[in-house]
């Protein structure tokens, strides 16, 4: 709002600058209103003020005069955070019949600002309303309209308007504005609107694919109801994805469930990560890191030397488990299109203890061949289920189409 505040008594003092070009003034009324312009540009708007008063004083004043009197008190109020004499001026220069569409539009608008500066939520919303009624879809009026929304707590007009928005800019072929979007689902959490804000988080996530923003998305879903702890390492697989695994213990953490879930490639990939990045190997933790680094390379050589066996072992199995994990070892060593075809196998095989994840991983590996994106794309929508891997899969969907 400060921001806005300052704009506002920017445009006013060039509206005076402009006005003085074009009218021929007395110079007891001049004078002290230059003087004031020139206060006003040195940031000394108090003084500024007590100038325009001056010129005010003045007796006989011409319709063309007061209207110059009127615009530089608006201007020096402004900059002086004094509402009342800022909302005096601006009604008078309304009232006065002598302001162009486009000047009524601005000043109705500044006077709405002025109002919500009084915490005069009523008026400053009509001041907002005269204003688009006049034309005026400025970025400042918008900005101005959500904080009167969300100062009257009405949640619901802000998402039905950031709502509008976004449709909007849609339609006409337009990326939605970021800010309209958190506007959005910052509404929908306060309106309940759980799975309405879940599509425009990953919208946000789609088109402004900010770490930050995944960082938030991801941080949230292990603290949802009905999450699973055996999910943890496809959610820090997703993390690292997106460029939020960058501490010490999460590049430990990843690597250990990596190792303990039987992924040593994956295991001692995470880990020469984080020594490349400078997370690992480093300070009072430095030598623990190391003694996991040895770790996964000892795991990882016994592991490329055991996988065709267990592939074997997998093919014989009954269920498809077995197959699906092989396939994933196998992605996870770079033999991805191998990897792929072993965990459609186990699929297709079926009694599958969590045939949800089974789907998820086939999706990240769809997509870590980058053969055929449209079968990723869909391969991780279709993950069903209240345990985070519908979740998951969705989100790594939302990352694919980063890169369309």
């Amino acid at each position: 709002m400060k921001v806005l505040r300052f704009w506002i008594g920017a445009l006013l003092a060039c509206w005076w600058l402009a006005g003085a070009h074009a009218q021929t003034v007395r110079p007891e009324v001049g004078k002290p209103l230059q003087h004031a312009a020139e206060l006003l540009k040195a940031g000394k708007a108090k003084d500024a003020l007590a100038r325009v008063r001056e010129a005010d004083a003045v007796a006989g004043k011409t319709p063309a005069e007061q209207l110059m009197i009127d615009r530089m008190k608006a201007a020096a109020a402004q900059r002086a955070g004094d509402s009342a004499a800022a909302i005096q001026a601006l009604e008078a220069l309304i009232n006065s019949g002598k302001l162009g569409g486009a000047e009524q539009a601005q000043t109705a608008e500044m006077l709405a600002f002025a109002y919500s500066q009084q915490k005069d939520w009523a008026r400053a919303n009509q001041w907002v309303q005269r204003a688009q009624a006049a034309g005026n879809s400025s970025a400042q009026l918008k900005q101005l309209q959500a904080y009167l929304q969300s100062q009257s707590g009405d949640y619901a007009a802000i998402a039905k308007e950031a709502q509008a928005a976004v449709a909007a800019a849609e339609t006409a072929g337009r990326k939605p504005d970021e800010g309209d979007l958190l506007r959005l689902a910052d509404a929908q959490q306060r309106t309940g609107q759980t799975q309405a804000r879940v599509a425009t988080l990953d919208k946000l996530l789609a088109t402004y694919p900010k770490k930050e923003y995944w960082a938030i998305a991801l941080g949230q879903l292990p603290r949802k109801s009905g999450f699973s702890a055996r999910l943890s390492l496809d959610l820090l697989r997703l993390r690292l994805a997106t460029g939020n695994l960058t501490k010490a213990d999460d590049f430990m953490e990843m690597a250990q469930l990596a190792l303990q879930a039987g992924y040593p490639a994956e295991g001692k990939a995470v880990v020469d990560k984080g020594f490349a990045s400078g997370a690992l190997g480093v300070g009072a933790e430095g030598e623990r890191h190391k003694r996991l680094r040895d770790l996964a390379v000892k795991q990882e050589v016994e592991g490329k030397a055991s996988v065709s066996r267990h592939e074997q072992e997998a093919l014989a199995a009954k269920g498809g488990d077995e197959l699906v994990h092989v396939g994933y070892v196998y992605v996870t060593m770079g033999q991805v299109d191998k990897g792929i075809a072993l965990i459609e196998q186990g699929l297709a095989k079926g009694g599958l203890k969590h045939p949800e994840d089974a789907r998820l991983h086939l999706g990240m590996a769809l997509l870590q061949s980058g053969k055929n994106k449209a079968k990723a794309m869909q391969t991780l929508r279709s993950v069903r289920g209240s345990d985070g891997a519908a979740d998951l899969g969705r989100l790594w969907a939302v990352a694919a189409s980063q890169s369309s």
